[in-house]
């Protein structure tokens, strides 16, 4: 009996947690259909209703391609498209090649400069705006793509991740190369950056979404249309449409689909891989 009653307290329990987990993920998911079906929705249907209808009485696209037309939304994909590429480039390098000497390299002052960059996620990128800004506007890159970009060329969580990646390589790896006449630079090359390819891949996905969303940089430094990243864009199309929502959520859907299509075809590389397989015993 005791038995059967801790079954039964146990099966309670998780489907408890169970429906739980649901309305969590209800909650979480609720915001993204509704924009969905807004950007789906006719102009005869209401989408401020007090029980929100997440499928739309007649879907249509007009939405879509009014904005697509009416707008200059294929220069915001360019501009983001490469503003993030160049971002997501620049980081992979300078981040692997900051992280390769605090990982594998031992000179004076190694560790205390190490935690003093990972210090620095600390600090609010609000704070740094203003003397980013500054800096920016002296070295005349305020309305240029490389303004856009300067700011995050190289990051304290690149340098943190690549750093533990590299950290965990063998030895043998490095002293083989070694032996083969590898230079450090070769061993950063030819060793560090294949091992470490999972590491490099999400650093990759984590600053190209993360750039691909940035609104409050190009907010300061952009003030000229034909620099309008993605969500910059966006905010403009509620004063260009007299913030008609259904094409503020179409702009918005159009704008998800590279972040989703960039996760699926690299999602099979954010795996955590053994470097130790090149190493025989």
């Amino acid at each position: 009996m005791k038995r059967k009653n801790q079954k039964l307290l146990n099966n309670l329990s998780q489907i408890s947690l169970f429906l739980i987990l649901i309305a969590i993920a209800t909650l979480t998911v609720f915001p993204l259909l509704w924009l969905v079906s807004t950007a789906f929705k006719s102009p005869s249907e209401n989408i401020f209703q007090t029980v929100p209808q997440l499928l739309p009485a007649q879907p249509t696209f007009d939405n879509f391609i009014k904005v697509w037309k009416n707008s200059r939304f294929d220069l915001y994909l360019w501009n983001s498209f490469f503003v993030s590429g160049i971002t997501v480039i620049l980081n992979l390098l300078f981040c692997s090649l900051a992280a390769f000497p605090l990982a594998r390299l031992d000179f004076k002052g190694r560790d205390p400069i190490f935690w003093a960059i990972v210090g620095t996620t600390m600090i609010p990128f609000q704070i740094t705006m203003i003397p980013l800004y500054i800096l920016a506007v002296n070295l005349n890159l305020k309305n240029t793509y490389t303004g856009l970009i300067f700011p995050y060329v190289i990051s304290a969580f690149g340098i943190f991740l690549l750093r533990q990646a590299f950290q965990s390589v063998p030895k043998e790896m490095e002293e083989a190369a070694r032996m083969d006449g590898c230079s450090s630079m070769g061993i950063w090359w030819h060793v560090m950056l294949p091992a470490a390819r999972p590491a490099l891949t999400t650093l990759a996905v984590f600053t190209f979404v993360a750039m691909w969303g940035d609104f409050l940089w190009p907010l300061a430094i952009v003030d000229k249309a034909e620099l309008y990243t993605l969500p910059r864009g966006i905010a403009s199309l509620a004063s260009a449409f007299s913030e008609d929502w259904r094409l503020i959520a179409a702009g918005s859907v159009i704008s998800m689909l590279p972040v989703f299509i960039v996760f699926i075809f690299l999602q099979r590389y954010i795996i955590p891989t053994e470097a130790s397989i090149g190493v025989k015993g």
